[in-house]
């Protein structure tokens, strides 16, 4: 996963800093040398990592820090700091043109992912801001090019200009848009042609349509899995182009995250979204706070909950809610709930979102197995609508019975079933602001108190942080 072996060493790192009591200034340089051989690991620009140790280093070692009650925890907060700021410091937004339609130029090497991306953004654009986006087929060199995008378009329900591959691109471009305001489409997506190196070509070519489409936006498509060097295509890019923010795709991949961490302080330009996964939605808006806590194991308990209110039904959500607080949560809800978690991706990933689950012993090795959640189905597809809706009537004979029906071992059924009920008393608990039990995630005596307290006050002022969003997108 992205960004693995660089938020392995930064924790173990931070880790050591954590156990200190008193921290000197050898300490302070001792951690900093960590850091920045972790940052070269994951092929971070030299310069950066260079800027970015003495930055930290003389923010570390000031007297304010040093002397001050808790040095550890201040210097990690400076660490935390600094990597969001190297990663752009606040979210950029899309920006949308003072007239319709906004216009939005896809640009990139060959094989980072535009034409998947110009479909995914077309669609996110649709989805969170109720925008009628168009996309305009301009690669006419790339073999499929335009069928490719066309079948997006035809999966999205989202309407595809093509003129052919015999058209020039800067034609199709021109004529595209006016068919925009034709139909009144407050979004153009153009779809440009990539090319397996930068040549004169491709940035004249690029530069014509610049010319005739007059884009608000200008989105680099970089492929992460390309570290530094994406840092170094960035660069060229912008400077034939100008270039207004980049969308880094394949961050789920195998990537050690030197583009992620490279690219603004490079070309000065944000990393507007993120692509993790190939299906038409995982395409996200970047935040560098929340990626920041990510790699330092702190967790990004908005980013999950705003990933729950997208994907699961409000409505069914406030019944369950409901239901685990009364607790009446059957396993008719169970197999609901499983569906839904299913749909907001890999519960290790999921998981590793909660602050202090990303240390968790074991996790790291956490693969779940998408076959777990079909036999688990089986097995309370076995049960009869009663036995569902009432697990106490779930005697010995019903569970052998059940284990026959699902071709399932008795063990098996035994122990999804104890499993249901430990579950079900935990959400019972955490439904009501009640985090005992958890001190696994949180530690023991006091420091497990002020976890959980940190736990509860976090997901408070998230859940407002959220609603206001929500209000605002209204």
């Amino acid at each position: 996963m992205a960004f693995e072996g660089l938020s392995e060493r930064l924790q173990n790192a931070m880790a050591k800093m954590r156990r200190k009591g008193k921290v000197s200034e050898t300490d302070v340089k001792e951690m900093m040398r960590e850091v920045r051989l972790a940052l070269l690991e994951a092929d971070v620009n030299f310069k950066v990592v260079k800027d970015f140790v003495k930055t930290v280093s003389d923010r570390a070692v000031g007297a304010e820090v040093l002397e001050s009650l808790s040095p550890s925890q201040q210097i990690i907060k400076i660490v935390s700091e600094e990597l969001t700021e190297l990663m752009g410091g606040e979210q950029s937004t899309i920006q949308m043109a003072p007239k319709a339609p906004t216009v939005v130029m896809m640009v990139g090497l060959q094989g980072a992912g535009k034409t998947t991306t110009a479909g995914k953004l077309a669609n996110h654009l649709r989805k969170t801001q109720n925008k009628r986006p168009m996309m305009i087929a301009a690669d006419i060199y790339r073999p499929a090019a335009i069928q490719q995008l066309e079948t997006l378009g035809e999966q999205l329900d989202i309407p595809v200009f093509s003129m052919g591959d015999q058209v020039s691109p800067v034609e199709i471009a021109k004529q595209g848009i006016q068919k925009a305001k034709d139909e009144h489409r407050d979004f153009v997506i153009i779809d440009t042609a990539g090319r397996l190196q930068i040549d004169e070509t491709l940035m004249a070519e690029l530069s014509d349509i610049k010319s005739v489409a007059n884009p608000t936006e200008i989105f680099l498509v970089v492929d992460a899995m390309t570290g530094q060097e994406a840092a170094n295509v960035a660069a060229s890019f912008n400077e034939q182009l100008n270039i207004t923010g980049v969308i880094l795709t394949k961050l789920d991949g195998d990537t050690r995250g030197g583009a992620a961490l490279s690219i603004r302080s490079v070309t000065g330009k944000p990393i507007k979204f993120v692509g993790q996964g190939e299906k038409l939605d995982a395409l996200e808006p970047f935040y560098p706070d929340r990626m920041a806590n990510r790699i330092l194991g702190m967790g990004d308990m908005l980013s999950l909950i705003e990933k729950a209110q997208e994907d699961f039904d409000e409505k069914k959500t406030e019944e369950m809610a409901k239901k685990i607080k009364e607790n009446s949560f059957d396993f008719n809800d169970f197999i609901e709930q499983m569906d839904q978690v299913s749909n907001m991706g890999p519960l290790e990933d999921i998981l590793k979102m909660i602050p202090g689950m990303s240390n968790a012993p074991g996790l790291e090795n956490l693969q779940l197995d998408p076959k777990d959640m079909a036999r688990m189905k089986a097995i309370v597809l076995s049960m009869t609508p009663k036995e569902r809706e009432n697990p106490d009537l779930l005697s010995q004979s019903r569970r052998r019975r059940i284990a026959r029906g699902s071709g399932r071992p008795i063990a098996e059924v035994n122990r999804m079933i104890k499993q249901f009920n430990e579950s079900k008393k935990m959400m019972s608990k955490m439904s009501k602001g009640n985090f005992d039990g958890m001190d696994g995630m949180f530690g023991q005596g006091v420091k497990g108190k002020i976890g959980k307290m940190a736990m509860n006050s976090m997901v408070r002022k998230n859940k407002k942080k959220v609603k206001k969003k929500n209000k605002k997108k209204r």
